[in-house]
């Protein structure tokens, strides 16, 4: 699968530097920063994204963001900041605000990582999160309240459910690594697990092939389930043909290997990832986001940096928001995310 890096067929950078561009909005004056680059590995990847677009960060000063959703009925981002255990809202308006503190665990003696992570809205436009402290998947009610939806697999509680999907059917599919543990004493699992919740409350194993199963997507005809592994030994993207009942095989194909780019020193490890109507990857992974074909080939990266964790399309569908480290970035694309 390397191959595809070497046989890239141009590669265009714009600034890696952050600047700052003075805009005038009524009587206030906004500094906009731009940072990164972008690389073009096949001449596709030009009809994704306008080879001269810009990444913009929006809001920085968090400690781990993570699980971006954009909340279309509202117009604006939700993401966790993992370790700070807080779900914050970003408003092309107003700008940042805290949304929810705490996200996770409420008390002084939580896990390693108390809060949230991949966060998800369903068909009927609530918000289903992972949440690392209490290992658990559950849904915020209009009413503010929390409902579990998946906290046990065969009467054993998960490590800590890290990222999370939902199809048509309103199944959920969920990855459990064990990164949110503080004590790996309290493991009940001995395995490190990729799950779906169907919507009658059953949860059924997928596979544990993976050694950290972390982001998980579904491509546009739901006969895809997409996986990656944030491990150093084997930085892969997955792909598991989803069967009529919803379960998977228990082993999946190989999408692509990242290793060229992590043993480069790029950094960041493949996590979460979001797809397009045409059914391209934008996963993020060492350097950070990279959009991989359907087939396996790699087309570009977005290159940001700093260890980047998780993406989504937002605004009408055509901005790609990024959760990087300790900030959030966004880059205008050509091609719609799935769902607009």
């Amino acid at each position: 699968m390397l191959s595809s890096f070497r046989l890239a067929l141009s590669l265009l950078m714009v600034s890696t530097s952050v600047f700052s561009v003075t805009v005038l909005n009524g009587q206030e004056k906004k500094e906009k920063q731009y940072i990164g680059s972008i690389e073009v590995v096949d001449d596709s990847f030009n009809e994704l994204i306008a080879k001269d677009e810009k990444i913009e960060v929006i809001t920085t000063g968090f400690q781990w963001s993570e699980g971006p959703v954009w909340i279309k009925a509202k117009g604006h981002l939700l993401f966790s900041d993992v370790p700070q255990n807080k779900i914050h809202k970003w408003d092309p308006q107003d700008g940042h605000s805290v949304f929810m503190d705490p996200s996770g665990f409420e008390g002084d003696n939580g896990e390693k990582e108390s809060g949230t992570n991949g966060l998800m809205v369903d068909a009927d436009g609530r918000l289903i999160a992972c949440d690392h402290g209490n290992r658990r998947v559950y849904r915020l009610e209009d009413d503010g309240s929390k409902t579990t939806l998946a906290e046990l697999y065969e009467g054993k509680r998960f490590n800590s459910p890290n990222d999370l999907v939902i199809n048509s059917k309103g199944d959920i599919y969920f990855t459990d690594p064990p990164y949110g543990l503080r004590d790996k004493t309290k493991r009940e699992l001995d395995f490190n697990g990729v799950f779906r919740l169907s919507v009658d409350g059953t949860v059924t194993l997928l596979t544990r092939e993976l050694e950290r199963p972390n982001g998980i997507a579904l491509s546009p005809d739901e006969k895809t389930l997409y996986v990656a592994q944030s491990h150093r030994p084997a930085p892969v993207f997955m792909s598991y043909a989803i069967k009529e009942d919803g379960t998977t095989d228990n082993e999946g194909k190989l999408l692509y290997n990242s290793l060229k780019f992590a043993e480069a020193g790029d950094p960041g490890m493949p996590d979460g990832m979001c797809v397009d109507v045409q059914g391209n990857l934008w996963a993020t992974g060492p350097g950070g986001v990279l959009i991989i074909s359907p087939a396996g080939k790699l087309l570009g990266r977005i290159l940001l940096g700093k260890s980047t964790a998780n993406c989504t399309f937002g605004d009408d569908g055509t901005t790609l928001y990024i959760t990087s480290s300790d900030r959030i970035c966004r880059v205008k694309t050509k091609v719609k995310g799935l769902g607009w």
